[in-house]
This record gives structure tokens, C-alpha cells and sequence, in this order.
């Protein structure tokens, strides 16, 4: 069983540190770096350029169907004997994201259970919809994990989310 946690850009290091992670995630906007972690082997952390946006807009990153594919392809690899970790800047809406898609790519779990584990872990958890869509229809769900994103609603206000992990069984 693998762990997956998700945290703010404050956090990753620490979260990498104590739970001995060895794949990272990382999904920023293009005007952060992404942190650099060391202790990772090379090839182990995945870097994603992305705004958190549903529709394109300039001087942001829209994600396309090849990050989502990409992200995919980077928790397939995982073999879950250590932790995983997913950030964004600030841990409510494209990590929270990456998790639900991972969990489903991952897991035998309906979608709907996925995502009411995902608000009981993430009170503030409110995955970008238009990565969620484009996962949906990647994964082939018939809009199973759309609806079901939709169910949970948007999440409490927060400034950060806090750190969270899910159980990939």
C-alpha cells in the first residue's frame, strides 16, 4: 500500500523530510521554481508548469491533456513502497486534484467514494475542475469523476490547505 500526501509549497520540504518520500509532484504556476530536493534520485520528481485556471488566460499555463497524461504516467511508475508527495502553491486545488485523479488511475475505488474520502481528509479541497475533466475523460470515467468532484462542492476558505495524505490500497 502506498501513501500519498498533499501539501502546500511551505510544506514540501518538511513533508518530503519526515515521511522519506520518494517521488514529488510538483505543480506550479510559471512564475515558481519548482523547490529542489536533493534527496530525491534524479527522475523522481515531476515538475509540472501549470496555473490554477480552468479556461486559458494570458501569461498563465492552461493544463492540456499531455500534462494530465504525463501526471498519470509519473503515478503509474510509482511503486508505492515509499511516500509520495503532491504540492502546489498553496495545497487546495491542483494537488488536491493531482490526488483524486491518482487515487482513481490507482485504485478500484468508485469515484464517488474517492472524492467524499478526499473532502472527509480536505475540508478546504477544491481540485481544479478543468484537471479533473481532462482526467475524466483520459481514464475513460464517462464524466463519473466529474460529477462526483461536483458533489463534494468547493471547499472551505482558507490561505493554505493543510497537510493531508490518502491510502493508495
Amino acid at each position: 500500500m502506498g501513501r500519498l500526501y498533499v501539501c502546500p509549497l511551505s510544506k514540501v520540504a518538511q513533508v518530503v523530510a519526515e515521511t522519506g518520500a520518494e517521488r514529488v509532484v510538483s505543480l506550479l504556476g510559471p512564475a515558481f521554481a519548482p523547490p529542489r530536493l536533493e534527496r530525491l534520485a534524479p527522475g523522481r520528481h515531476l515538475a509540472l508548469g501549470l496555473s490554477d485556471i480552468t479556461e486559458a488566460r494570458e501569461g498563465h499555463v492552461l493544463a492540456g491533456a499531455d500534462h494530465i497524461e504525463t501526471l498519470i504516467a509519473f503515478i503509474r511508475a510509482w511503486d508505492r513502497a515509499r511516500p509520495l508527495v503532491v504540492h502546489c502553491y498553496a495545497g487546495v486545488s491542483r494537488s488536491p486534484a493531482a490526488a483524486y485523479i491518482a487515487a482513481c488511475a490507482l485504485t478500484s475505488a468508485r469515484e464517488s467514494d474517492i472524492a467524499q474520502n478526499l473532502r472527509r481528509l480536505s475540508p478546504s479541497a477544491t481540485p481544479n475542475p478543468h484537471f479533473i475533466a481532462l482526467a475524466d475523460s483520459i481514464l475513460s470515467r464517462q464524466g463519473r469523476m466529474v460529477a462526483a468532484i461536483e458533489s463534494i462542492g468547493r471547499g472551505a476558505d482558507c490561505f493554505e490547505g493543510d497537510v493531508f495524505f490518502m491510502d493508495m490500497q
